[in-house]
């Protein structure tokens, strides 16, 4: 279904989620109890991923955790098999998890009173939008810019649309992107530069975030945190604006995946927040 999918194979493929791997899923954790997902990221940040384009490492652990209690409880051979192909035969199968526990981290923090820290960026093609915790649910926009990357063997500039997508939802919590210092390996698969630019980034992200992570740690940097919690404040005051590692959609509705970059978040989302959050704090902005 992803980036406009939406022919028979992906009804098909629907259907054998909600009626072959979730039902087993579901048995698997009533088996196991649940499967500490932060634990998992730890993990995985100390063997190379950012868990936004490279989730080699999570999902692997992922697959270890879980399978052993799949064939506990599925009996079926065939979906079995299945549901073993379908786990561990997608690198990135770990995102769909990462971005789950994203929206669980990163909604508690709605709704504080005085606080301007980012709690979602979410992009839909066209425009890229973001919510602060003081102000709840509403929504700031702008245009979405284009990812800069590297493009599949066929594929350029000219065929992929604009960023899109929710998984952004895991650089708002402090990994993707804001974690590439621990992922060096990830900038040759988005085109971004070397190790060194991989390590940059990182700490430029803690230029414009309220603080560093205590569990998500990056070995590579002296197990330093993750720059964690988007202070809207600090964006507009260094111009420094949230980094993304994202895949390039195709602009034809369908196709998927051509390529993977690096997008940045438009500066107008953040000065359109702290203005409203000016508004709300009662406080005058001035030129």
């Amino acid at each position: 279904m992803r980036f406009g999918a939406n022919d028979r194979s992906v009804i098909d493929r629907l259907k054998w989620l909600e009626g072959t791997l979730a039902p087993a899923m579901k048995k698997a954790l009533l088996l196991s109890g649940p499967i500490p997902l932060k634990v998992i990221m730890i993990k995985a940040l100390a063997m190379g991923d950012e868990m936004h384009q490279r989730n080699i490492a999570a999902s692997s652990v992922f697959a270890r955790e879980i399978l052993p209690r799949l064939v506990r409880v599925e009996e079926d051979p065939v979906r079995l098999q299945e549901i073993t192909d379908f786990v561990t035969g997608n690198d990135q199968f770990f995102l769909n998890l990462a971005m789950a526990s994203g929206k669980a981290i990163m909604d508690p923090a709605k709704n504080v009173k005085d606080s301007c820290i980012v709690t979602a960026m979410s992009r839909n093609g066209t425009n890229f939008g973001i919510k602060i915790s003081a102000l709840g649910e509403r929504w700031f926009e702008a245009p979405v810019e284009m990812p800069v990357g590297l493009y599949f063997p066929g594929y350029s500039e000219e065929d992929a649309n604009p960023d899109m997508g929710d998984s952004a939802i895991t650089e708002t919590m402090g990994i993707g992107g804001f974690a590439m210092g621990s992922a060096p390996a990830v900038v040759k698969f988005v085109g971004a530069g070397t190790a060194a630019d991989a390590f940059r980034y990182s700490k430029s992200m803690r230029e414009i975030t309220a603080g560093v992570s205590n569990t998500l740690v990056m070995p590579a940097m002296d197990f330093t945190g993750t720059p964690t919690g988007i202070d809207i404040r600090k964006v507009v005051e260094t111009g420094i604006t949230p980094v993304i590692n994202t895949g390039m959609a195709h602009k034809k509705a369908g196709v998927g995946q051509i390529g993977a970059g690096i997008v940045h978040a438009p500066m107008a989302c953040f000065t359109k927040a702290l203005e409203a959050f000016a508004e709300y704090e009662g406080i005058s902005i001035t030129d």
